[in-house]
């Protein structure tokens, strides 16, 4: 067994090796530099279009969702155990520095993600039925011209739904999170079944439907927690910054060599565990977006990339608490970095000074955030097969999704997050290619955007 474990941890340092990281930089900066940084001057613009109420300015365009549960709906598959015990497992094994390079990651990957929801919409079908098909499959197949990258996309997200991302990572998550309140696991993987195939089951409405409702409520509930926190050890806010900034640079000047952290560890592990809690460069989002309301381009592009940054806000959020209460939680001694979940409840707790608060604040958190997630990536996870196989598989595969889910609460949580990443890697690369391959289309089409509408 420690042979196995040992191997696909190996894979997965392959995959996220300098390679796929250089890929992700250059795609993130070339359209951050080509696109004027629109994360930067155009974030307002695009928050404004998120808060109209109006679901769209021009008629009836086509689409199967308004703009703002799209956007619920991307974020739901986002928001999740990434941005709770994925930052816990980044910074314990990387070390503060870690967030460093998730907010280099972040920002930078908010272009990339424009790009994604701008070709979404470019690039997507309207069946006769009036419902909507789009993502990188389509906008690799009918952009690029080529179906086989297209396939292995699809292959890759099916993956990512049922052993990455989907399934394991945040049935698990949910478990240790119940287990904390006296729950067994064999119960949670019972009434998650259950709930995950109610909601799934009424299809693209009914997962956004929830989504609009529970990720914006779960989002303000968990950051005002944080910044509580925050406000009560402001103090520690300099200190705090202070460690992040020169552990991405020089871990061992603030931790010691005798942890093993070097710069290139931080930059890995900030890098993957970024994507894995904000997806930029990942294209899975790009699959939600399709299903907007609206004929612009640019509009969901514009929304999309702000789902990167609510995103990274609350990695932030996490990561300050964890950081502050380092010396307490002995975050960085190698017996802590089993369990990200018990770490991040156990910093909430030092922080406010009581212990049950932040089991609480963490667990209630890790239910919401973690249920969206597996019904957001239900969906992903289902328009993949759906494009590869037509709709007579989506039976098949929203009962293999309900298995992964049901036995997801009884594995091992840092392989679990290993073999996600590892699926997460692949499916990036092809939509990094369609990026790549589509750029110019990209960059022209939003300059004409902004140059009509100044």
């Amino acid at each position: 067994m420690e042979r196995m474990e040992n191997f696909i941890t190996m894979v997965s340092r392959t995959i996220w090796g300098i390679p796929l990281i250089s890929i992700l930089a250059f795609v993130s900066i070339y359209f951050s530099f080509k696109l004027n940084f629109l994360q930067f001057f155009r974030l307002k613009q695009a928050i404004k279009y998120l808060l109209e109420k109006k679901e769209d300015t021009q008629g009836q365009p086509a689409g199967d969702i308004s703009n703002f549960a799209s956007l619920c709906t991307a974020l739901s598959a986002t928001v999740g155990t990434g941005n709770i015990v994925g930052v816990a497992l980044a910074i314990s094994t990387g070390g503060p520095g870690a967030l460093f390079w998730m907010w280099v990651a972040a920002f930078f990957g908010m272009a990339a993600k424009y790009a994604e929801g701008f070709l979404a919409i470019k690039y997507r079908l309207i069946g006769a039925d009036g419902k909507i098909a789009g993502g990188p499959m389509y906008y690799i197949e009918m952009g690029l011209k080529n179906k086989i990258l297209a396939k292995f996309f699809a292959i890759f997200g099916i993956l990512v739904a049922l052993i990455g991302i989907g399934t394991w990572t945040q049935a698990n998550t949910i478990a240790m999170a119940l287990h904390s309140f006296g729950i067994p696991s064999w119960f949670t993987a019972i009434v998650l079944g259950i709930s995950v195939a109610t909601v799934t089951l009424g299809g693209i409405h009914r997962i956004a439907s929830v989504s609009e409702k529970v990720v914006p409520f779960m989002s303000i509930f968990y950051v005002s927690a944080a910044l509580l926190l925050l406000i009560i050890n402001a103090n520690m806010i300099p200190h705090t910054l202070y460690l992040i900034v020169v552990g991405a640079f020089c871990p061992g000047a603030i931790l010691g060599g005798s942890l093993g952290i070097s710069t290139l560890i931080a930059i890995q592990l900030g890098i993957s565990r970024g994507i894995f809690s904000h997806e930029s460069g990942l294209g899975s989002a790009a699959i939600a977006s399709a299903a907007a309301k609206t004929d612009s381009p640019v509009q969901q592009g514009l929304l999309a990339m702000t789902g990167a940054f609510f995103s990274i806000i609350i990695c932030t959020m996490t990561g300050m608490v964890l950081i502050i209460t380092s010396a307490e939680t002995g975050i960085f001694s190698p017996e802590c970095r089993i369990n990200g979940a018990l770490l991040t409840s156990h910093a909430f707790g030092i922080g406010f000074g009581v212990a049950e608060i932040g089991k609480y604040i963490v667990n209630i958190g890790i239910l919401f955030f973690a249920f969206t997630t597996i019904i957001g990536w239900n969906y992903y996870g289902e328009k993949c097969a759906q494009y590869l196989w037509g709709m007579k598989s989506i039976i098949i595969y929203n009962a293999l999704f309900l298995f992964f889910v049901i036995i997801g609460p009884f594995y091992k949580i840092d392989m679990i997050f290993t073999i996600a990443d590892i699926a997460t890697g692949l499916m990036a690369i092809p939509n990094l290619m369609g990026l790549i391959g589509l750029r110019r289309i990209v960059v022209r089409e939003t300059k004409e955007f902004f140059g009509m509408h100044q």
